[in-house]
């Protein structure tokens, strides 16, 4: 090989370049064709493998089931349904009587009128009348009428809102609303007479019995 060739490949070697004979060049002397330099290009990086395990998958899937699914309720049986409903109805019932009272303790203050039932005068049975009606509650007209449509009950279960009738000779002759205990004492508001204001008073007989507007 003549000496400027070999010069050639070693200044190609050493500059990390490839020297190829041109084609078809095989005389002596013939010049070489030398490749421009080539670069690898650099390993593409490993894609780590998942690291989801089984498990975990499973576990995923199981939640956003849980989270996509709609809540069941328990199907009630028919007594139990029959309950729920009664227990609002003597809510909704309680609330009201307890307005009644919250209407009638407002009233305070005004003065007795006989045959009166509101909005700024009353007698006893116009005041109860006036009361439970806006409340949402209906009431006869009179007192010995009112004390035949409430549910009689005992002393010792009244509460306050209940109705106390007073009599004399058996029949019912006034009425009030309880409004609770005082120094030992049931406390009524009421309309007590001409010439008196409604207010509250604690019961000075022991001819009265109490009702009640509240369900059993």
């Amino acid at each position: 090989m003549p000496n400027f060739i070999r010069t050639a490949m070693a200044a190609t070697a050493s500059a990390g370049l490839l020297a190829i004979p041109a084609v078809g060049a095989h005389a002596v002397g013939s010049p070489t064709t030398t490749l421009s330099s080539y670069t690898m290009p650099s390993a593409a990086p490993a894609v780590a493998p998942s690291t989801t395990t089984g498990a975990t998958t499973t576990t995923t899937t199981a939640t956003n089931a849980a989270a996509i699914a709609p809540s069941v309720k328990p199907r009630l049986t028919k007594h139990q349904r029959k309950l729920r409903v009664e227990h609002r109805r003597k809510v909704r019932r309680h609330h009201r009587v307890s307005r009644a009272l919250h209407v009638a303790a407002r009233q305070q203050g005004d003065p007795y009128r006989w045959g009166a039932t509101g909005p700024t005068s009353f007698d006893c049975s116009g005041l109860m009348l006036y009361s439970f009606h806006a409340a949402g509650l209906n009431l006869p007209r009179t007192a010995a009428a009112q004390s035949g449509a409430v549910r009689h009950i005992s002393r010792a279960h009244m509460r306050r809102g209940d109705l106390v009738f007073f009599t004399s000779g058996g029949h019912v002759y006034h009425v009030g609303i309880f409004d609770g205990w005082s120094h030992g004492r049931r406390i009524i508001i009421h309309a007590p007479h001409t010439g008196a204001d409604v207010r509250k008073e604690a019961i000075w007989t022991n001819s009265w019995f109490p009702g009640t507007l509240r369900l059993s």
